[in-house]
């Protein structure tokens, strides 16, 4: 990466050179994609620190006449790779070909698609893990190696990707190291419906804008240079130093259900980010309202969170106690209406009524070969069990029947007592 330039106080006609070809250049990117403008800011503020962007929004939202529009604009030289499972990293980084040159076979590296001032990845999760990485010395180092060798890749050099957070079966989400090679993550949302009618009215499917070129190749370079020689203030760098120390575990409350805080390249983009958000408000310093206004972007994808504290749950809703329509007659009638059991054919046999299968005990008209319609267990205390000659009484009046782990009742185990009949000499 180049070295830092001087960090000498940027004067008035470098701020307000500045201020105008980044006016263009927004403008420009306004009539390519209408009333997105915080999109087209957030977009800008990343070129002007050297960062790489991942846009993630719906299909039709224009992420990819975003990204053609911005290199039109520039005047620089892109290139877009549509990444599919079956794309190999040859296929982006390039392949050493045999050729003949002066009567002898060589090896020669044949640049694929990566040598470009803007590359546009689109859906770069539905590439293969092995197809990603090939990315990862590219947007870090800005060169690649293939074969022995290591070519430098032009300069500048910028990765805008994209990617669907819906229809997400047979994708390959990217790992937290290719994330955290992204400045920003940026949400792209949907339109307002006055825009939506701006759209209808002014865009035609398959025929795309047409895009001058705002900013030159050499003013893209000064701007760049004087992005970087934005004064970032003590307080604001410690502002900085301490956001992101609190995104840590145990670091402060807001840290709850945290797995993993930003990691110091966080830091370092979130002083970049602001000190080209600085220049984009025409000050030659950073202050407390651009790292703010950066945060979001910088620090989203890079906090990793646990499992429970990505899980929505829906409000509790507390259920009404009222005694007195338990106990009145009508509530007990309600309930009994409940228990009925929806089984319309003759029990002649113990597991005619599904209510007793499900809890262990057989209701009376179950036991007495009649229609199991209302259960009610014989064994529901002490009073039922000697109405329907049951010695064995229920111990757990008030909480139901108890499950027992065989098929057969309580009362099948144990003998019936005598009848008065039979107590007779």
């Amino acid at each position: 990466m180049p070295a830092p330039t001087s960090s000498a106080t940027l004067s008035e006609a470098e701020l307000a050179s500045a201020t105008a070809s980044l006016e263009r250049l927004l403008a420009t990117l306004d009539t390519v994609l209408f009333g997105q403008r915080e999109l087209t800011e957030l977009t800008v503020i990343g070129v002007l620190a050297r960062g790489h962007i991942l846009l993630e929004g719906l299909p039709g939202l224009g992420k990819t006449e975003l990204v053609k529009g911005l290199a039109k604009a520039l005047g620089l030289d892109a290139r877009r790779v549509q990444f599919t499972p079956d794309l190999l990293p040859g296929d982006i980084t390039g392949n050493p070909m045999l050729q003949e040159v002066d009567g002898k076979r060589v090896f020669v590296f044949q640049r694929g698609p990566i040598f470009a001032n803007i590359l546009l990845a689109d859906e770069i999760n539905r590439a293969s893990p092995k197809t990603q990485s090939a990315l990862l010395e590219a947007m870090q180092e800005r060169r690649v190696t293939a074969g022995g060798e290591t070519h430098a890749l032009p300069d500048p050099f910028f990765v805008l990707a994209t990617q669907n957070p819906i229809d997400l079966e047979g994708t390959y989400p990217l790992p937290e190291a290719q994330l955290d090679r992204f400045l920003f993550k940026i949400d792209v949302r949907r339109n307002s419906p006055e825009v939506l009618q701006r759209i209808v009215l002014h865009r035609e499917i398959g025929v795309e804008p047409v895009v001058a070129a705002v900013v030159t190749r050499d003013e893209l370079t000064r701007l760049l240079a004087l992005a970087r020689r934005v004064h970032l203030p003590e307080p604001v760098a410690n502002y900085i130093s301490r956001l992101v120390n609190a995104s840590h575990p145990g670091e402060s409350a807001a840290s709850a259900g945290v797995r993993f805080g930003a990691s110091p390249r966080a830091a370092l983009a979130l002083a970049a980010a602001a000190k080209a958000r600085g220049l984009r408000s025409g000050r030659p310093h950073a202050s407390f309202e651009d790292v703010q206004a950066v945060a979001r972007p910088v620090l989203a994808h890079r906090i990793l969170l646990e499992h429970t504290s990505r899980t929505r749950r829906p409000p509790r809703r507390s259920r009404p106690t009222n005694t007195t329509r338990r106990s009145s007659p009508r509530g007990r009638a309600a309930r009994g209406a409940r228990r009925r059991c929806r089984s319309r054919s003759a029990a002649s046999t113990p597991s005619a009524c599904a209510r007793g299968r499900a809890t262990g005990t057989l209701c009376r008209r179950s036991r007495a070969g009649s229609p199991a319609r209302t259960h009610r267990p014989a064994s529901r205390c002490a009073r039922r069990s000697r109405a329907t000659g049951s010695r064995w009484s229920c111990s757990t009046t008030r909480r139901g029947p108890r499950a027992w782990p065989t098929a057969a009742a309580p009362w099948q185990r144990l003998p019936r007592a005598p009848t008065a009949a039979a107590r007779k000499p």
